[in-house]
């Protein structure tokens, strides 16, 4: 029988609709803390199989969720291309600021040897899972060149965009290298075992219309053909985070087989805008399942109620923050399955 998840990405509407969470695995679980102790640094976590695996699990046995999705970083991949990466713990991610004549350095023969061990995480999960559907994952051209070009997190992405207006063939060569790099590696993550990949291009909104075009729709719809050529039954879902009413060109031009809802957008009019066929993935505030309660009840029915009848996953509009009670997930999920 075909996992609840995959149906709904061939454009099933499934009731009540399967249920995982951007983040599911990670700070807010007691198990999750105790094996990131034993880790070191951040990028061994999750190139060490035994712990990348185990944590990936965590949430899927904890809750019964309908999927896991890998346990890593969207900065695996320029860091497996070369490209200096270490999390400074409370700061997050710290990369050498790129300049355009980094370019031609980032190196893909790299990226076999690097990812090897992720590939192994895939298969040691898709091997212990039984009706919850294997994601894999990626970030987006356009969101790893921003950390990439900022040196980490930014408020307003200025260096990158700057780039992208003043030095547009350097830009473009950028994003050009990225998207071949990430069609290899979810390419990998695919023949290793998962069922479905993501891709995460959560600064996508920063961007003017023209821009997101060029540098997140058109890229993913590269992504989408090749894997898709390759990989024929494997379905992508793309998140181009505050989109907008720019989600139904991006569905459109890209053929991805499912979008993720940002939580500032409303179901009902992304439901109008993207096409039927096309499984919409959200969009619970995760600041509601921190709150939990009669909030958490109210924004559940709220989103339920809008996307009845349709292909639609159900998840959170951004990850789970840290400070979020297991049992507030584990409500959530009963909400989602009485419905």
């Amino acid at each position: 029988m075909t996992k609840r998840l995959l149906r709904v990405l061939r454009g099933e509407a499934v009731w009540p609709p399967p249920v995982w969470l951007m983040r599911q695995a990670g700070r807010y679980l007691p198990e999750y803390r105790a094996l990131r102790a034993r880790a070191g640094d951040f990028i061994s976590l999750c190139t060490t199989p035994a712990l990348a695996s185990e944590i990936t699990l965590q949430p899927v046995r904890r809750f019964g969720l309908d999927a896991a999705i890998l346990f890593s970083d969207i900065l695996i991949l320029p860091w497996a291309l070369g490209h200096g990466l270490r999390f400074v713990e409370g700061e997050g991610p710290v990369l050498p600021p790129l300049k355009p004549r980094d370019i031609d350095a980032l190196d893909p023969d790299r990226l076999g040897d690097a990812v090897a061990p992720v590939l192994e995480t895939v298969r040691r999960v898709r091997g212990a899972l039984g009706e919850a559907a294997l994601i894999g994952f990626a970030g987006g051209p356009f969101t790893v060149a921003c950390y990439m070009i900022e040196g980490g997190g930014s408020k307003d992405h200025a260096r990158t965009r700057a780039m992208a207006y003043r030095q547009p063939q350097d830009f473009a060569r950028l994003i050009a290298r990225l998207t071949e790099a990430t069609i290899v590696y979810l390419a990998a993550q695919i023949a290793a075992g998962a069922e479905a990949v993501m891709l995460f291009d959560s600064w996508a909104g920063v961007l003017s219309p023209l821009l997101f075009r060029a540098h997140v729709a058109s890229p993913a719809a590269r992504i989408v053909a090749a894997l898709r050529e390759a990989h024929p039954d494997v379905p992508v879902i793309g998140f181009p985070r505050l989109a907008g009413t720019l989600l139904g060109a991006y569905a459109t031009s890209t053929g991805v087989a499912g979008v993720g809802v940002d939580t500032g957008s409303d179901p009902a009019v992304i439901a109008r805008l993207v096409p039927d066929a096309t499984a919409l993935q959200g969009n619970l505030d995760p600041l509601a399942l921190l709150a939990g309660g009669a909030a958490l009840e109210r924004e559940v029915q709220g989103i339920l109620e809008a996307l009845r009848g349709r292909a639609h996953i159900f998840n959170l509009g951004h990850g789970v923050v840290p400070d979020t009670p297991p049992e507030h997930v584990a409500a959530l999920v009963s909400l989602v399955r009485r419905a």
